[in-house]
């Protein structure tokens, strides 16, 4: 028998995924060139010692299409592109010579003298923009690269800043609204949050992260806290005490994920350690080949929670953490709105913008009427809403009539309540269709159609796939696309998903959105499909059922 000559073949090794831990410091692809080049961080010098004195034409490339985003500056979309053009035109196309900025607002919490400087800056620089964001943001629009010294002058000399509100790096830090006032809360987080702000945000150690890594801290269940990369949430150990439970992992976008608890439990001195560390694993062992898989879920799903809670232990902590049980759950979810107790006898009241539209004239306004009624400060929401913090008991109708007046209802309907909008085509270069006017426009046929209803029904509007209003973990999540319309051609349209939740209460199970196929919609059929589901739940749903518990039973038809 013939005896074959050729040599056999070694194993193939696999492929490297980008990560530092394993040897892997090579950059896989231009965005993680741009940040081995030099720090994104140290943009700002160029920003105000070169940028803002020649102009847009002046800036470098890879610095405005990449480490500005640290600095919290996107490009904004130039006028008149249609959604139809987004994917196919190349950056340096689709983006105006003006600036998205982002103001960060760790916590969510603005004395009036911040909210003032804020509404200052929207009326001299932006345009009277100021929309209210999902993460506890500010954002405005309309900058000019010119005018950005300046800007952060007026901030920074306010406490407030830009760093790193953007970029692949710790994004703003999501705070209960009613951190140290709230009568349910047993333990502030607040010294844990301030700290992890003081300490590394700027801090070049986590500069270069794979990807954007969000945070939330709150006692209280009013946080998104399962979409986070890291959520610490209030829980009692039977012997410890007051601490907070630890979740990772998770995001939503084009691969959504549910956070994982670790089973532990931290104390609060140890958050903002417990915290470095998690962070630290995603920028070591984070995947940077892909872009698209960069996020600190892709780890943690093919880790699992056991794995990653070891690697933070034995490799970072140099320690074990306590075992902790699961946090109890309010009984329904919380979103603040209203007339609210405080635990000092105080009273804090939350109001609705529509789809967190606002503007910097409102804000100015705001901080009026909020020093009028004897209180010093407000907070921002992650659902798009503010509240106004220490009101005396007898001044609170007063103000409810007073934040009316201004545009702001603290007795909202349940579409105004519960309504959310991404930025959309107006601004977002990756958006496809307009979101803000159309669920300004949602809320008020809703409103005139159906009135107020004795059910809340979250509706979640995205421009794009990349979920920044949450898309799969609403009650009617829309994703906004180009669709058929009646005559053949295409208009701007949603993808519909139906049910999604998170578990912000006791009794719901978090899921993400039920899609059934060719479900979809044009813009301006929204307002109709929307109430002719509203209603066919109010008709058939059992006592007591919420509309994502309806959405699971109810036929296909009932739902287009």
């Amino acid at each position: 028998m013939a005896v074959s000559s050729t040599p056999a073949r070694s194993p193939r090794r696999a492929r490297g995924e980008g990560q530092w831990a394993l040897g892997h410091r090579e950059p896989l692809n231009a965005n993680e060139r741009t940040k081995k080049d030099d720090d994104p961080l140290n943009v700002r010098a160029r920003i105000e010692n070169i940028y803002a004195h020649g102009g847009f034409a002046s800036i470098d490339p890879a610095d405005l299409r990449g480490r500005f985003r640290w600095w919290g500056l996107y490009t904004q979309r130039k006028a008149g592109i249609d959604g139809g053009r987004t994917a196919v035109l190349e950056p340096h196309e689709l983006e105006d010579e003006y600036f998205m900025l982002r103001v960060r607002v760790d916590g969510g919490q603005l004395s009036l003298e911040q909210l003032r400087v804020i509404a200052g800056i929207s009326t001299e620089f932006a345009r009277d923009s100021a929309d209210i964001t999902d993460r506890q943001n500010i954002q405005l629009h309309w900058i000019r690269v010119e005018d950005v010294p300046e800007i952060w002058r007026r901030l920074e000399a306010v406490g407030l800043q830009t760093t790193e509100a953007c970029g692949d790096c710790p994004r703003v830090v999501l705070g209960s609204p009613v951190a140290g006032v709230s009568a349910d809360e047993v333990l502030d987080p607040t010294p844990a949050l301030d700290a992890i702000v003081e300490q590394f945000i700027g801090n070049k150690d986590f500069s270069n992260l794979p990807r954007k890594f969000k945070s939330s801290i709150s006692w209280l269940a009013d946080m998104p806290y399962e979409i986070n990369d890291i959520s610490f949430l209030g829980v009692e150990h039977p012997e410890h005490g007051p601490g907070f439970d630890l979740w990772v992992g998770g995001g939503l976008s084009t691969n959504p994920m549910l956070a994982q608890r670790l089973g532990v439990w931290v104390p609060l001195a140890e958050v903002p350690e417990v915290w470095a560390g998690v962070v630290s694993i995603f920028r070591d062992y984070g995947y940077r080949r892909l872009r698209h898989r960069a996020r600190l879920k892709f780890l943690v799903a093919d880790w699992g929670a056991p794995k990653f809670r070891e690697v933070l232990e034995t490799e970072y902590l140099k320690r074990s953490l306590v075992d902790g049980p699961a946090p109890a759950l309010p009984d329904k979810p919380i979103d603040h709105i209203g007339v609210h107790r405080q635990r000092d006898g105080r009273y804090y009241v939350g109001a609705a913008p529509v789809v967190g539209r606002i503007s910097g004239t409102q804000l100015a306004e705001l901080a009026d009427v909020v020093e009028a009624h004897g209180s010093g400060r407000v907070s921002l929401t992650p659902y798009q809403k503010l509240l106004v913090l220490d009101v005396p008991e007898e001044r609170t109708e007063s103000l409810v009539t007073g934040l009316r007046a201004i545009g702001l209802e603290a007795r909202p309907s349940t579409w105004r309540r519960a309504t959310m909008a991404c930025t959309g085509i107006e601004f977002c270069k990756l958006a496809i269709v307009e979101t803000k006017a159309r669920g300004q426009e949602l809320v008020a046929r809703l409103e005139e159609r159906l009135g107020d209803i004795d059910a809340e029904i979250t509706i979640n509007i995205n421009g794009c796939p990349n979920a920044c209003a949450r898309t799969q973990t609403a009650d009617i999540g829309l994703k906004g696309q180009l669709v058929v319309g009646p005559d053949g051609r295409q208009v701007e349209g949603f993808q519909v998903h139906l049910g999604g939740a998170l578990g912000m209460a006791q009794g719901q199970t978090a899921g993400f959105g039920r899609k059934l196929r060719g479900l979809k919609t044009t813009a301006e059929e929204l307002p109709e499909y929307v109430e002719r589901v509203a209603r066919r739940y109010l008709d058939g749903r059992t006592e007591g059922e919420a509309f994502a518990q309806w959405v699971m039973r109810a036929d296909e038809e009932a739902l287009r």
